[in-house]
């Protein structure tokens, strides 16, 4: 049978869940031991560095409670039942930044926690209190108060990580207790589909559930990463280890100790990375840049003139290697502070400022959905398979949009057509067919009509998805001809 890849946040098991686990590691201990042999091999130099890291580093206990009102699942613990409010126990891993006692780790490790305990390398162990938390960047800080100052790691810069780097993790795997892993940088900048962010840092050392929030070290003794994720055919580690880049952990640890809450630079727009298919409807000349999916009135980006479809090739005077490049460069933006945009829009390039703001609060930031994989070659419906209708006053009702809406309804979808393998749906709402706006299923069918003639296999729309309207608008790229043309580089 095939096996079934997951990825999971590595908060810790319960004490049941671990049991079940030490049967196929003692038949494979092999794999326990490498770890050890590889410390071996370390000099005395190397291996007293590792010990004199292990008094920054911390496990982190709390309790998950489960009342018959809520209920609700957990993936480190399981399904919940109505009739238990029984609390579970929730491992994790953290370390210190700041000798007065704050503590960095992982959001998901005291999400929805309390009664959290701290532990020391030497036994101590210590109540602690959530400080700050930023959920989106899932990182937060724990505070702790003590008679002595504590030990706190020292920062590494990501930025000069490369692969092959020799590195080592210490954490609290599967609950066992502070332990030590090594190995090398697998891979830079890996996209686990987490967040429209991802930046992460990939690693073969050793972490496991429980590890959550626990440094990434390099030969220096520098934390370059805070281990987050694993991606495993079980429910143990393979090799596949993702760690948060210590760069964006420390920016966004700073503005928790300085605001108390992670407050992003605001610009007032979404972008989306252009695909091959993308260029091609748009007449690129290669599938670069950010293209613009929505821009919202009176925001920074609108004020400063830039515009749906624009295609953000340069920001700051720099350019990002991709769209989470720029989407974390914007994050980071001084909020007051002009920057420059160079956006190529309808085959011209065009320099502009924007100033961005602090973030308004009715404004949310949420995670984009992973694409669709594409197919190469169908038959294409002349309609694309697309039953449109035009808004009117029943039809806003009757599928619970705003009573101003603009656009064409999607009120069918024929399956098996690539519009239905890419997810349109009924309630849908097409705002824009290429770089025009349209108000009418004729518009619709003439921008269609147009690409075919055209001899392009692919026209991008701007669609309001009705299952995630709180999260606008996002491109569609469709295909309108049953040929194979060559993709962009």
């Amino acid at each position: 049978m095939r096996p079934c890849f997951w990825s999971a946040k590595l908060s810790g098991f319960t004490l049941a869940a671990m049991l079940l686990l030490l049967a196929p590691l003692r038949a494979g201990a092999q794999q326990v031991e490498m770890p050890q042999m590889q410390m071996q091999m370390m000099t005395p130099g190397q291996a007293e560095l590792i010990r004199s890291l292990l008094p920054s580093v911390v496990n982190i206990s709390s309790f998950i409670a489960d009342t018959p009102a809520t209920g609700g699942t957990n993936a480190a613990n399981g399904p919940a039942t109505r009739q238990s409010s029984r609390p579970r126990g929730n491992q994790g891993s953290g370390f210190v930044i700041d000798p007065s006692g704050v503590i960095l780790t992982n959001n998901h490790v005291i999400d929805h926690v309390y009664d959290i305990h701290v532990m020391f390398s030497d036994g101590t162990r210590v109540p602690g209190r959530i400080l700050a938390t930023a959920p989106s960047a899932d990182l937060a800080l724990v505070k702790v108060d003590t008679t002595h100052p504590l030990t706190a790691a020292r920062w590494g810069d990501s930025d000069k990580v490369q692969i092959a780097d020799p590195v080592f993790a210490i954490g609290n795997p599967l609950g066992i207790g502070l332990s030590v892993s090594s190995g090398i940088v697998s891979a830079l900048n890996r996209s686990i589909m987490d967040s429209p962010y991802d930046d992460f840092i990939q690693t073969d050392a050793a972490i496991n559930h429980g590890n959550s929030g626990g440094p990434l070290f390099n030969r220096n003794g520098e934390v370059i990463g805070v281990d987050t994720a694993i991606i495993s055919p079980t429910s143990g580690s393979v090799g596949l280890g993702f760690a948060i880049p210590s760069n964006d952990a420390k920016f966004i640890a700073n503005q928790l100790l300085r605001d108390g809450r992670l407050q992003g630079a605001y610009f007032g727009f979404k972008i989306e990375g252009v695909t091959p298919e993308m260029a091609i409807a748009f007449g690129l000349p290669k599938a670069e840049g950010s293209i613009i999916a929505n821009v919202r009135a009176g925001g920074p980006a609108a004020s400063g003139g830039l515009q749906v479809g624009d295609v953000i090739l340069h920001y700051d005077n720099q350019t990002p290697r991709d769209s989470r490049a720029l989407a974390r460069a914007l994050a980071k933006a001084p909020i007051g502070e002009a920057v420059p945009f160079t956006v190529l829009r309808e085959g011209h390039e065009l320099t502009m400022q924007v100033t961005p703001a602090a973030w308004p609060k009715h404004e949310t930031r949420s995670a984009g959905q992973p694409g669709q994989p594409v197919k190469l070659a169908m038959l294409v419906p002349a309609n694309l398979g697309l039953s449109l209708s035009t808004l009117t006053p029943d039809l806003r009702a009757h599928y619970g949009l705003p009573m101003r809406q603009t656009g064409v309804l999607i009120d069918g979808v024929a399956a098996g057509t690539d519009a239905f393998d890419r997810g349109l749906a009924p309630g849908d709402v097409v705002l824009r067919v290429q770089n025009t706006d349209v108000h009418s299923p004729q518009e619709v069918q003439a921008a269609v009509d147009a690409a075919r003639a055209e001899h392009k296999p692919y026209i991008a729309a701007l669609v309001l998805p009705k299952e995630q309207e709180n999260r606008g608008p996002r491109w569609t790229v469709l295909r309108v001809t049953d040929e194979t043309a060559q993709q962009p580089k």
